[in-house]
């Protein structure tokens, strides 16, 4: 037994380049023992590929930063979201990308929140500084190059988030107050959601964890959170979601998420 325990030792600690133990135990036991080194030497790669963004199921930790920031921001605990702040910087976030993601939250938390959380990040950037870290600006939002309206540009943004195609006349809201549903098209999803600096998933990442922070949008965290499953985030990823809120907002914000997201998935395994 001792002797297998080192082959397999040595196995798995020289991917590279695996050879025969110098101690005897014959050609069939090696062999065992190299399929079992390759199995686990190619184990990395498996995990590697449920990292893709359609496919993986545990969150990064850019992910989690952006959950933590939002949900922090859209609370208005700004001495909070200064550590958060600096603790995604360090997960890889682009202070372009942090920006966008303030910016974002202001569709749902107000501008208020927006521009408080924008101000700290500015005295964030400015103490880092200070301190000699430069960090990257990352890529600036792509020109608009349609020449569709905002309206049109903005409802096929929504379709595309939703699955589902609009047609027919204004029903609820829409029709009780058609302006709002035009501002909706044009400014929410054409303005904000067409600028590339966030991907449509990390948009969905700062909604739902904005809507968890101020509480009482159930039936709007419910749409966002069947548009996460849409745009390719993980029922896995949801229930993480909600554990990241508890650490970032406490336990009540996440409990009644958590709620929602039960709802949703179960919702989802009936279709």
């Amino acid at each position: 037994m001792e002797i297998r325990c080192i082959i397999v030792y040595q196995a798995i600690d020289s991917r590279r380049q695996i050879k025969p133990p110098k101690t005897f135990c014959g050609m069939k036991t090696f062999k065992l023992f190299i399929g079992l080194a390759i199995v686990l030497s190619i184990a990395p790669f498996a995990l590697n590929a449920q990292s893709d963004p359609e496919k993986r199921v545990i969150l990064t930790l850019r992910e989690q930063s952006i959950i933590r920031i939002a949900a922090v921001a859209g609370k208005g605990d700004l001495s909070k979201l200064k550590a958060e702040l600096n603790a995604g910087l360090e997960a890889g976030l682009t202070v372009n990308q942090i920006k966008e993601v303030l910016v974002h939250l202001y569709a749902y938390a107000g501008f208020p929140r927006s521009l408080r959380g924008l101000q700290t990040f500015m005295a964030v950037l400015d103490e880092r500084k200070a301190k000699g870290i430069n960090d990257i600006m990352g890529a600036k939002a792509s020109p608009i190059r349609s020449e569709h309206s905002k309206y049109e540009r903005g409802k096929a943004i929504l379709e595309k988030l939703t699955g589902v195609p609009e047609a027919g006349p204004k029903t609820g809201y829409a029709a009780f107050a058609p302006e709002i549903e035009v501002f909706l098209k044009e400014h929410l999803f054409a303005d904000i959601f067409e600028r590339d600096v966030l991907t449509y998933a990390e948009r969905e990442w700062v909604t739902v964890s904005v809507l968890s922070s101020i509480g009482g949008v159930e039936p709007m965290l419910r749409s966002h959170l069947n548009i996460c499953l849409n745009v390719g985030i993980a029922p896995d990823q949801l229930q993480q979601f909600t554990e990241v809120i508890k650490q970032a907002i406490g336990r009540k914000e996440a409990r009644n998420a958590k709620k929602v997201v039960s709802e949703v998935l179960k919702n989802k395994s009936k279709k």
